[in-house]
This record gives structure tokens, sequence and C-alpha cells, in this order.
């Protein structure tokens, strides 16, 4: 009696001290993060009382950044120290490099999708990731294999998607969502490259993909980790298995079991490991599975999303901006000419050529970089360039997005789309890496940035000199974000079927030469009317047809008006 006594007693003892102890520890967690702070900021920020004033988290932050003299803010609640100070910025990424690592807290954040993948992990690990990466990357054979595999969605895929969509036999809602597009471009494109399968999300049913789905609410859910209050709280749902944490668990096992089930046939079947997929090229050094898989889905990631982001912005700023397409158009007719030629894609050397088109696709990013913001954390207390003092284990963020948005930086005209800003004498100057940290930059800049750019433009042009693309949006209306790891316009970016493309074949009916433009408009009766310039011309001619379907109106254009880029608008 006596013994089973002293078990209870012991018992009881041990659970009040263990619960007492996770209360107690609960309780200094919440101290560190000051979830009371009465300042302005905090209480905004806890309230969500900015979301009356601005449409997004970071445009608030733009506006703070923008207020502070330094232009610097803390945000006391998350211990969060943000900066769009372009010496801080240098400081944190260059000169005090090592006191700003990712850290733990951003590991334990991505840690579940990413592993122990480059863009997670600090020290050893990194330096081993980037030095083989680097290696790869920098190679000749991987950036035309990169090259070939863009253009060849592009031809296979992206153009006849886009041709057919002005037949609404065959999109009945009218409308296509260009952000979905690019992104299911860039999801093949990217799978191509670092695992040597082809997903075909871009085809022209636009089947729905489990694994691209996965991937999406995977990055998602794991980016809404980072703007929680307390880590806590995830961390509770994740050791239960409720809610997000449930679904990032089932959206993560997808895309896991897509990477390992990939390299589990390569190592059975030796002869893919000859393929030139990054996949493939990093198993000949990497014997370790799970350490491949993570470094691969991180090199998936930081491919997909980002260029698909960019691409959608600058669509977005070109649709407001008709100046700037005329001029790509300009720049793209001098250097690889028009006529029989506009339907053939550009080079890489051709691509060298166009100044202004790499100005613009820069000006883009600096409005609306693919990544928004970017953390690391303080090793050791310490003081940035402008004063401010960063506690040991603080959250330091740099903020790119509100960076493009400071006249201090920029000057009085930073809010205007104006890729002249980066031409000198008519040609591209890049400027300071730490006024411009898109890329990131010091030792982390982005090894992966000039094969995005080639991408992003070999993209552009491609649907530049075909169609005359016009944004479904409502005028003045701004963009809006989904949160996440890269940006992600909420709703998407919707075109209406009103699209120009060109046709191949020569215009015999006007001796050989190219029209500028053809604008065709369809009735309500089923005829239509077309007007075609010609180049440097004032003169038009008209021609009535009446097509039984809309299939055969394109068909019978094709024949008569080779060499125009016309515009199809349904009434």
């Amino acid at each position: 009696m006596a013994f089973e006594l002293l078990q209870f007693s012991f018992g009881f003892f041990f659970f009040t001290f263990t619960t007492l102890f996770f209360l107690f520890s609960i309780l200094i967690l919440i101290l560190r993060f000051k979830p009371w702070c009465g300042c302005e900021i905090c209480q905004s920020f806890l309230t969500s009382s900015w979301s009356l004033e601005y449409d997004n988290l970071c445009d608030w932050y733009s506006h703070l950044l923008a207020k502070s003299p330094t232009g610097t803010i803390h945000v006391h609640v998350l211990r969060n120290v943000i900066t769009a100070n372009p010496k801080n910025v240098e400081y944190m990424l260059k000169t005090r490099f090592d006191n700003y690592p990712k850290g733990k807290p951003f590991s334990a954040i991505l840690g579940d999708l990413l592993g122990r993948g480059i863009f997670n992990v600090d020290g050893d690990l990194w330096k081993f990731q980037r030095k083989i990466a680097s290696l790869e990357l920098g190679s000749v054979s991987i950036r035309s294999y990169a090259f070939d595999i863009v253009t060849s969605e592009i031809q296979s895929r992206l153009i006849p998607l886009l041709s057919s969509f002005a037949d609404t036999d065959k999109i009945p809602s009218g409308h296509l969502d260009l952000q979905d597009v690019f992104r299911r471009f860039s999801f093949d494109s990217i799978c191509r490259f670092c695992f040597g399968i082809d997903p075909g999300c871009l085809e022209l049913s636009l089947p729905i993909s489990e694994v691209a789905l996965a991937f999406d609410v995977a990055s998602k859910l794991s980016a809404e980790r980072a703007i929680t209050t307390s880590p806590l709280i995830w961390k509770i749902k994740r050791f239960f298995n409720l809610g997000s944490e449930k679904k990032l668990k089932d959206a993560i096992k997808v895309v896991h079991e897509l990477a390992e089930g990939v390299i589990r046939h390569k190592r059975s079947n030796k002869a893919s490991l000859h393929h030139e997929d990054l996949l493939s090229r990093f198993m000949g050094t990497i014997n370790d599975d799970v350490f491949l898989r993570d470094i691969v889905i991180s090199f998936l990631l930081a491919g997909r999303d980002s260029v698909a982001s960019a691409l959608t912005s600058f669509f977005w700023l070109l649709s407001k901006n008709p100046e700037t397409v005329q001029k790509i158009l300009d720049e793209s007719e001098l250097v690889m000419g028009g006529g029989e030629d506009a339907g053939k894609l550009v080079s890489f050397s051709q691509l060298r050529e166009m100044h202004y088109l790499q100005a613009a696709v820069h000006e883009a990013m600096r409005l609306f970089p693919p990544v928004q913001f970017d953390s690391k954390f303080c090793e050791n207390d310490d003081v940035l360039p402008d004063g401010t003092f960063v506690g040991r284990g603080a959250r330091v963020t740099y903020h790119p997005y509100a960076m493009g948005r400071m006249e201090r930086i920029w000057g009085e005209d930073c809010h205007e789309f104006k890729p002249e800003r980066w031409l000198k004498d008519g040609v591209f100057k890049m400027e300071d890496p730490f006024k411009y940290p898109v890329f990131q930059a010091g030792s982390r800049v982005c090894l992966g940035k000039e094969m995005a750019l080639v991408e992003m433009k070999t993209v552009a042009l491609s649907l530049i000199r075909r169609f005359d693309i016009q944004v479904a949006t409502e005028p003045g209306r701004a963009l809006k974000f989904v949160p996440g790891l890269t940006a992600t316009v909420r709703g998407g970016l919707p075109v209406i079927n009103d699209i120009a493309t060109t046709i191949d074949p020569r215009n015999s009916a006007y001796g050989g030469q190219p029209a500028r433009s053809l604008k065709m408009e369809a009735s309500g009766g089923g005829d239509a009317q077309f007007q075609a310039a010609r180049l440097g011309g004032e003169a038009e001619e008209e021609l009535l047809w009446f097509p039984t379907e809309m299939s055969d109106f394109r068909r019978r254009i094709s024949e008569l008006c080779g060499g125009l880029r016309f515009k199809l608008k349904e009434i």
C-alpha cells in the first residue's frame, strides 16, 4: 500500500512538474516576442488595421520604410528589423555575411519542404552545395540544355495554347489566366531541367497536375509559417497534425514521393545517369538520396515560382505601358528582322543585342520583385551602418519590394515604370546589386540569375512578337498579392479574347511587306471586316468575308494576309 502511494505521489509530482515547465516555457516565449507591444506599428500589425488603407502588407511596409529617416523600422512583436537601406543590405550580405546566416528559425520554417537544400542551410553544408551548383550551372552545356527546353516548350505548347485561345470554341469563357499559363510553363520547364521528366501541365487541355498543386500548397503553407506571431502556433499544429499543418504534410509527401521516385528510377537505370538534367549531374557526386532530393527540390522551387512571378508582373506592366511594347517590337525587328523572320525564336546572340528588352525586364522586377523580402538572423549583437541596434537572435529583413519604391534610391519617378533608367547611350547598365537585391547579392547571389533572365526574355519576346495581350483588369486597379514564398497575384492575370497573332506566310496581297497591325471585329451576324495598314504607310484597305466558323475565319485570314499581326476580338 505504501509503495503504491509512493508511486502515485511520484507520478503526480512528475506530471505537475512537466506541466508547469511546459507552461513556463510558453510564458518565456511569449515574453520574448512581446505580443502586447503598444507601439503604432505593432498594434497596426496585430489588429491588421493596415489593411484598411493598403491592399498588401508589402505596400504598408514600403510606406513605413519611406517615412523612416534611416529606411529601417522595427516590428517588435515579430522581433524583426526591416530595412530598405542599401548600406544595411551590403553590410548584411557582404561585409558581415557570417553574422547574418539564414538561421535555425528560418530553417525550421522551410525544413519540412526543403530539408537540407541549399536555400535552407548555412555553413559547410551550404558551401558544399554552392560549389557543386556553381560548377554545374556555370557550364555552357547545361545553359544550352536549359535554353533548348525553354524554346521547345514555347514552340510546342505556349504559342499553340495562346493561338487556340482566340478561338472561343476552345475556351468558352473567353478568358485565360496568364499567371496560370506562366506557372504551368515554368513547372514543365523546371521539371524537365531538374528531373528530366515532363509533367505536361501546358498541354492544350490544361490538365490538373497533382504534383503541381501539391507544390503550390506546400510553398504557400510553408510561407504562412513565417508570418505567424509565434512559431509555437504552427509547431503545436504540426505536433497534433491539425489544420494547415496536416495539409502541408500531405502536400510535401506528394512532392517528396515524386523526387524520390525519379531518383530510384535513375539509380536502377544506369543509362539515365548520362542525361543532361540537373539531377543526373548531381547523382555523380552525391550518394545520399535524401540529401539529393532536398537539393533538387530547392532548385525546383526557385526556378518555377520566381520566373512565373516575374513574367506575370511584366505583362501586367506592359498592358499599362503600350509604348514600351512598341519599343521592344522596334528593337526586335532591328535585331531579328520582320516578315518571314517574325515566327522565329530569338537566339542567345540576338538576346545580347536587345538592351531595351533587358532594361524593361529589370525595371519590371524593380517594381515587382518575385521575392519581395528576404530574412536573415543575427548571430551576435550588432549595429547596422544606419545606427540600428540588432540583438542576438533577432530577425533582420531586407525588402527589395520597398527598395524599388524609395525616392532616396531611385528618384522622384521611382513609382513609374521607366526602362530608360537602365540605359546609358542606348546600352544597358546594371545598377549596384545592393541597391537592387532582386537576385540577392554578395556571397548568396542567385546562381541561376542569367538562365532565369534568358528564360524570361525569350518567353516575353516570343509572345510580344506574336500577340497583343490585353489584361482584363479594372483601370487604376493595383495588384494584390497572396502571401507566399514568391509574389503571386490574387485572382491571377486574366486576359481577354482580344489577341493579336503573327501569321508566318508573307503577304502577297501587299507586295510581300508585313503589316504593322491588323484589327478584326466579328459582328453578331457572323460577318467580319478587317483593316490592314502597311509599315510606314497611311493607306487602309477593307475586305468583307462571311465565315461559317471562327476557325475557318482564322485559316482564311492566314491564306490572305500572311505576315500580318492581327487582333481578334469577339463582339
